[in-house]
This record gives structure tokens, C-alpha cells and sequence, in this order.
């Protein structure tokens, strides 16, 4: 997968402050590992590598800064590290959908 920033056009969702604060426990335990987000694309992506910073950008949102320089909102984050980010219950909803189809069939046809 590419790693790229991420900043996506649609709004900044405030994030519940559990999530921040699983983010700032990880710059301050200088935690390394696997992120998995949704990016600008809305599609899931991965960053390898250490949290070094979280910054609020004007009409933008927050963002946290790994220390390859790649920048991910936190409002798009699926997993920080296996724990779970804030945009975990919209990636859960998009796995499940399938379970909500028909498979091909029309309502009618069943």
C-alpha cells in the first residue's frame, strides 16, 4: 500500500477524547508500529513508524505526524498501534455491508 498525507475533502469529525488520549499516550511512550487509515481516497492504507506529533490545522483538523513526515487525521485513523481509532466503527460497517445484501436478488425474487 502507498503511504501518502492524508486530507480528505470532506469535514473533520471531532474525535471523542479517548482517542486522543490513546494518541498522546503513544507520543509519550515513543510507541512504534502499524496505523491503519482511511486515506484521502477513502480507501484503507497503512504507515509504519513512531508518533511524534498531534496538530490541529485550521479548517482542516488534527492531525497526528509520524516521523517519516506523513500526516494522517485522526478522524480517519482505523487502528493505532491494534488499538482501536476513532474511524474503527465506520470501517466495521463497511466490512459488515455485505451482510445487509441480497446477493444479487431483488427483494421480490427471495
Amino acid at each position: 500500500m502507498s503511504v501518502k498525507n492524508t486530507s480528505p475533502n470532506d469535514s473533520y469529525l471531532p474525535v471523542a477524547w479517548e482517542y486522543r488520549e490513546v494518541i498522546e499516550e503513544e507520543i509519550n511512550k515513543r510507541s512504534q508500529g502499524k496505523i491503519f487509515f482511511f486515506n484521502s481516497d477513502n480507501q484503507v492504507d497503512e504507515a509504519t513508524g513512531r508518533v511524534t506529533s498531534m496538530a490541529e490545522e485550521k479548517n482542516a483538523g488534527v492531525f497526528i505526524i509520524l516521523d517519516s513526515g506523513t500526516k494522517i487525521r485522526i478522524d480517519r485513523i482505523i487502528t493505532l498501534f491494534g488499538k482501536i481509532g476513532a474511524a474503527y466503527d465506520e470501517y466495521d460497517a463497511f466490512a459488515n455491508a455485505c451482510m445487509d445484501c441480497t446477493g444479487g436478488y431483488e427483494k421480490d425474487d427471495l
